[in-house]
């Protein structure tokens, strides 16, 4: 779903969610994946912000009739030049502001990394707002352990704050996929269990 910061998109943005729910209904997701959209030239950061607020309001009521859980992404600049939330610390801001359990953030750890960094503390200062985290290491969107986020780390994190939710591998594979997946999931479990 795209176009929820943008005013001129708010119709769109909430028929395009009613229309997808028999899809999602059908498919049994408990979540959908929600964009800002791009910019729009002209319209100020604090109206991009505050529309982005009023519509995922106004989609929460969509979501909450279906028990479904709307979670809103970063991306960073440099993947899109043009779209509008590129900061993890805005997106958390959003979703205090909107307030409803139904609106959670998807912290995606890449993106953020190449946006501002400073990944643990956003966490550890957001995590009751997180609905899902994403995971790829930088460069190069590929498996843990190939680049510069040390996510034995932010899985000790995850593990002293208690988090419950679902952590997505949204990486590109290095080499073998099945591999790269088990490997990245042990890798994980090790972090957590401290071996």
């Amino acid at each position: 779903m795209d176009r929820n910061c943008q005013p001129s998109g708010s119709g769109k943005f909430l028929t395009d969610l009613a229309n997808f729910i028999p899809t999602v209904e059908q498919l049994e997701c408990p979540a959908v994946i929600v964009l800002s959209g791009d910019r729009v030239e002209g319209l100020s950061r604090e109206a991009h912000h505050q529309s982005c607020v009023e519509n995922l309001k106004r989609a929460s009521e969509i979501a909450d009739k279906k028990n479904l859980t709307l979670l809103l992404e970063n991306i960073d600049q440099e993947e899109n030049p043009k779209y509008y939330l590129t900061s993890v610390a805005e997106g958390f801001e959003i979703i205090r502001q909107v307030n409803h359990p139904r609106v959670k953030f998807l912290y995606d750890f890449y993106h953020e990394q190449i946006s501002e960094g400073n990944l643990i503390a956003k966490l550890e200062k957001n995590i009751a707002q997180v609905g899902l985290l994403h995971i790829a290491d930088v460069p190069g969107r590929h498996e843990p352990g190939t680049g510069e986020i040390n996510y034995a780390s932010i899985y000790r994190k995850l593990a002293q704050l208690d988090y419950r939710g679902y952590v997505a591998m949204e990486f590109k594979p290095a080499s073998d996929p099945v591999a790269s997946l088990r490997s990245a999931r042990e890798e994980a479990l090790r972090a957590i269990r401290g071996t």
